[in-house]
This record gives structure tokens, sequence and C-alpha cells, in this order.
């Protein structure tokens, strides 16, 4: 299977799998306790929570582990003040989305938010939340500079940095962000693990209670195994961010250079500033599952959008956000690549592309 769909999840890496698979066995002790078997596996909660902070230039203490970045970003959202008023766009994860948003900014063609739209937003708001990357179009936001018009107006400032953890440098400090979410899955991490990096004082109550961990902004005895692999993965990516970074884009820029023979192809946001790894495009008169499912049949997996709203029929709200034409929104087709994908491979759905595009008609 050639696996082009990194930004849904990414495989777990050897490195990491072997950092864990010792708490699953040896050291099985609960954290919480006080013997020396306990101790070893909070020694090593203390040691990953020093990695991911070091991974987006935090403080060890403002590490709270979650189960993810869904559970990350709800306790963002629902963890600091009771009613608040939120503002975000419509290109967030729908873990944002449904958390009873009430208000949406206006964004650009291009896939930013507007600021100009956001500086002039006349309605009071407590809490805003914007991604750091989009997970479909991977266009990076300016969020040093919507966090500087949120602090003008006293406005507590979140974003959702899964997808870019791991792909471009991330300062928590310099982005001037009071909460930042994480997800050890999208890193060579194991799923279920995430974390929220959040300013002192910023969480007022927990999502779960009944415990004292994390703080006691997180209850619920820790999962070691997963928490020991994220923080090996967050090591791992700070190590050789660079390293794989140039590896996709070199790869990225092979693919849509032979992406621009196809005149029925589209590439979404492309003048835009992107991770290196991502490359969204559609297929005039395509449906974008059955292309999916065709390419699938190849042993090629892409996505049509994001994995958490892939039992949706609707078409991309990012593209629609973005006035992509709804039909060929419907067409869309994401590839991500990763750190161990290969230009062979790259040529090889090139090809299987154009032949199921030139045997059918979409």
């Amino acid at each position: 299977m050639i696996f082009f769909d990194h930004n849904a999840t990414t495989p777990v890496d050897e490195r990491v799998l072997e950092v864990m698979l010792p708490f699953f066995s040896r050291f099985y002790a609960n954290p919480s306790s006080l013997y020396k078997l306990a101790r070893l596996s909070r020694s090593a909660i203390d040691t990953a929570r020093e990695q991911v902070a070091q991974l987006v230039n935090a403080r060890p203490e403002q590490v709270i582990f979650t189960s993810g970045g869904t559970e990350a970003n709800n306790l963002a959202l629902k963890g600091c003040l009771s009613n608040a008023k939120i503002i975000t766009s419509a290109f967030e994860h729908p873990s944002i989305l449904q958390s009873g948003i009430a208000e949406l900014v206006g964004v650009t063609e291009q896939g930013y938010i507007d600021q100009h739209s956001l500086a002039q937003f006349n309605q009071q708001f407590d809490l805003a939340s914007f991604m750091l990357v989009n997970n479909e179009t991977g266009v990076i936001q300016d969020i040093a500079s919507i966090s500087n018009i949120m602090k003008q107006r006293g406005v507590l400032m979140h974003t959702d940095a899964v997808q870019a953890a791991g792909k471009i440098p991330v300062d928590f400090q310099a982005l001037g962000v009071d909460l930042m979410s994480l997800s050890s899955h999208k890193i060579y991490g194991p799923k279920g693990c995430g974390a929220l990096i959040t300013s002192t004082g910023q969480l007022k109550k927990p999502l779960l209670t009944g415990g004292g961990q994390e703080a006691g902004l997180r209850a619920g005895t820790e999962n070691v195994p997963a928490i020991v692999g994220f923080g090996k993965a967050a090591e791992l990516a700070c190590v050789e961010l660079e390293a794989r970074r140039q590896h996709c884009f070199q790869l990225k820029t092979h693919l849509e250079q032979q992406l621009l023979d196809f005149p029925e192809i589209r590439v979404f946001a492309k003048e835009s500033n992107r991770v290196a790894n991502t490359v969204q495009f559609g297929v005039q008169n395509c449906v974008g599952e059955m292309l999916l499912m065709l390419l699938d049949r190849q042993n090629i997996a892409v996505s049509s959008g994001s994995a958490c709203a892939s039992n949706e029929q609707s078409a991309s709200h990012v593209l629609l956000a973005m006035e992509v034409e709804e039909n060929l929104a419907k067409s869309a087709i994401r590839v991500s690549l990763g750190k161990d994908n290969t230009l062979d491979e790259v040529d090889y759905f090139v090809q299987k592309l154009r032949q199921i595009l030139t045997g059918l008609s979409c």
C-alpha cells in the first residue's frame, strides 16, 4: 500500500514503539501510586512532558496530556470560561466547529483568515480559536498576527496546531497564544494521546473529573505507554524537522509539476503558504469519493478531505468557505505525504491517476 494520507494519521515510528513496549508489560504500575514501580511510570511521564514542551518551546508544566487533539480542542474551548462567546473560522476542525461556536470570521479564497474582517468585527467575544495549519489545504495561518489582534481586544487565543507540529517550527511563546492543541498520531506517535499547552491559570475547569491527574485538569489514570510514545515522537520530530520538511517538499514539488499536465485538475491554494507535505486538488466533472476508491484498488491510500468528516456526503466545508464551486469541491482529493514516501511512489500515483482519468468518465 502506498500511503498518502499522513494528515489523517501516521504510522508509529519503530523507535517510538521500542520505547513504548516496556510500559505495556514490565513497567505497568499506576503512576499515581507511591512505590518504586509506580515512580518509574511517573518519571517516564515527566520525561515525555519535557519532550513535548521542547517541540513547541513551552515549559513542561504547561503541557496537559489528553486523549488526542479533539479532547485538547474541547478542553480549550470549554475549560477557560463559563458560557464564553467564541469566535473562529469556517476552516476549523469539526471538534472546534461543533463545540457551540457562535461567530465565524470571514475567510479568503486563498485559504487565509481575513484579518481585516477580524479586526473590524464589532461584537464582543471572550475566546478566539484558529488553526495554525489547515488539515485539508495545508495553508499556514499567520497566528502571531491574529494573536496580536486578540490581545488588543483582551481576548484569549487558542490555536489548533495538530497539523503544524512536526511539519513547521512551532513556538508557543512566539505565537503569543494562550492555548495550543497537539496530537501524537500526527507526528509518528501512537493514537489516543494528545496535549493542550496552556498559559498558567487560563484553564478554570476540567472536562473530566474524579482525580487529581494533570494538575487536576484532566482526571483519569494516565495512558503511560501512549504518553511515552508521544514524548519520543516529539523528540524525533524536533531533531528531524528540517530533514522531513525538505524531503516532503521535494515530493510535493515533483507531484505538483506533474499535475500541471492534467487540464482537468485544479490544485487548491497553490500559491498560498502551505506546509511541505500537503496537496489538495479537484478534478472537473469527477466525484472525489469514487476517485478515492479507484485509487484504493491500485493500493494507493489518499483522502477526500478530513478523516474526521469522512462520513459526511457534502462537499468540504473548507473549500466551500474558499468559494470553490460545489461540484469541484466534491471532487477534492488530498494527498498528504510522509517522511518514508518516495519519488517512485509519487510517479506511480500519477501514472495510475492518469489511467483512471483517461479510461473513465468521472
